[in-house]
């Protein structure tokens, strides 16, 4: 191994990239040609607007603070681009800011549920050995 001592959040990340892009460039007569580069920008993006199982927000929000609006929301005219109005947007972005401290705060609670799921989930075969001074222990050279 090159890195051992990485926990494969890379290898992890590049697969999700990877699945991102397998259905949108495939093709039987021109497998994968030069389209991926074209691709990649959107298959990044909604890597970055889809809700983390860990924290239920998007990496955006944890970033910027604040939920982003997709093209299409704006050609399309979604209510929240509708409703937008330029005088109370400051004012709302004041109460953004100050709420943001709260919502990273239950971010981060989410994820440390996650991580003690998935740690009990892991741990939940193994059985505790207690050794005392003596005990023939095998050891692999």
């Amino acid at each position: 191994m090159a890195h051992p001592r990485t926990n494969g959040q890379v290898e992890r990340a590049n697969d999700m990239i990877l699945q991102g892009l397998k259905p949108r460039i495939f093709n039987r007569l021109n497998k994968f040609g030069g389209r991926w580069v074209a691709e990649l920008p959107a298959v990044l993006w909604s890597l970055r607007m889809t809700p983390s199982r860990a924290t239920s927000y998007t990496p955006f929000f944890m970033v910027y603070g604040s939920k982003a609006i997709l093209l299409t929301g704006l050609e399309y005219g979604v209510p929240r681009v509708r409703a937008y109005d330029e005088s109370r947007a400051e004012a709302s972005l004041e109460d953004a800011m100050d709420q943001l401290d709260e919502a990273r705060d239950i971010a981060l609670l989410h994820s440390a549920k996650y991580q003690q799921a998935l740690h009990c989930f892991h741990n939940h075969r193994v059985w505790g050995q207690a050794f005392n001074i003596g005990d023939l222990v095998l050891r692999l050279i």
